[in-house]
């Protein structure tokens, strides 16, 4: 699979259960085409696990028969929250839960166990600006982008001139904890939904399966007696929510309008501030049958108010294959990471 004498960039892509790895030559092309996982042992600790991401370095070049002296840099992402440069935050994180994990600079202690340079984003700005070269291709460079990944929580990225934007801080993109006017989006008698981050309303307290299991499936059941739903756990039941909004639920589909008109006034906050080329949505609830993913990015696009000379040129549309999307996008900033060098990468003969 490998390109003889063709240097690459390595994507790790790091998630609370595994590692995916992906390799790109620096001519622009992906040598693995699916998943390549290993075990991500977070769980057992910060060293565990850095050695669990040069295992996965490891495994993808072999699979792939690149030699490891033709790589010139790596792309992490982890989940977050984390700053701009891969310290993981003070508070620590769901998949950080540990007191070792608290403060901790990931990108700074794979890049001393590799002895490479090391490029890290979090794993929704990842994701999105993999969605943002997939979708412009040879114009990436020159257009914008805002992407909303929903899962157990909601995140993001926004991505200007090709680039992730990543803010002072790291936080930029950070949408879930973007507070959104709720007026006409709650039903009558729905309370005001809380973020498990503690804000009142957020973009996140509705659009995420912690918000489908806290704030929109209890008051939804309450107004379907009977449903089958109310007999699960409510973690269960929020999981399978959207299997039933695939089957046309009536139930289901409330709860998925009110994510979806949650998106679009997340997007329409967007096109005031950054005025993006296209509007991405990834996440568990597009990874779903087309008839619903369809129907759900509609009307996202519905409740997202454009103003004509925007909608003339913006453009709606799926983070493409979210699993592997996070590996990819940090590859690509790896790349551009040694493009942007102030001297070219040495190429090894092959």
């Amino acid at each position: 699979m490998g390109s003889a004498g063709v240097p690459v960039v390595v994507g790790l892509d790091n998630g609370g259960n595994s590692n995916n790895a992906t390799v790109l030559t620096v001519d622009g092309r992906f040598l693995v085409d699916g998943l390549v996982e290993i075990p991500s042992e977070v769980l057992a600790g910060p060293e565990a696990a850095i050695e669990a991401l040069a295992r996965a370095l490891d495994g993808v070049l072999a699979l792939t028969g690149v030699p490891r002296e033709l790589v010139r840099a790596v792309g992490l992402d982890t989940p977050g929250p984390a700053s701009a440069t891969g310290v993981i935050s003070s508070r620590g994180s769901t998949n950080f839960s540990q007191p070792a994990w608290r403060g901790y600079d990931v990108r700074g202690a794979l890049e001393r166990r590799l002895g490479l340079p090391v490029i890290y984003h979090n794993d929704g700005n990842a994701a999105a600006l993999y969605a943002h070269h997939v979708h412009f291709g040879a114009d990436a460079l020159r257009r914008s982008s805002v992407a909303a990944i929903v899962g157990t929580g909601l995140g993001g990225g926004v991505v200007e001139s090709g680039r992730v934007v990543s803010g002072a801080a790291g936080m930029a993109g950070e949408f879930g904890h973007v507070h959104i006017p709720l007026d006409g989006l709650l039903a009558p008698g729905q309370q005001v939904p809380i973020c498990a981050c503690g804000f009142v309303g957020d973009a996140e307290s509705v659009a995420s399966l912690t918000a489908i299991e806290r704030n929109l499936l209890p008051y939804w059941l309450g107004r379907y007696p009977g449903h089958p739903l109310a007999a699960e756990e409510p973690g269960r039941a929020a999981k399978l929510v959207r299997g039933y909004g695939e089957r046309g639920d009536a139930l289901a589909r409330e709860v998925f309008t009110q994510q979806a008109m949650a998106l679009g006034r997340l997007f329409t906050i967007a096109a005031n501030f950054t005025d993006p080329h296209a509007y991405f949505v990834g996440g568990g609830v597009v990874e779903a049958a087309p008839e619903f993913r369809d129907w759900f990015l509609a009307t996202v696009a519905e409740h997202t108010v454009l103003r004509a000379e925007q909608a003339a040129v913006a453009t709606f549309a799926l983070v493409p294959e979210r699993d592997m999307a996070g590996a990819r996008g940090v590859a690509i900033a790896a790349l551009e990471s040694l493009r942007a060098a102030p001297t070219p990468p040495a190429v090894v003969a092959g």
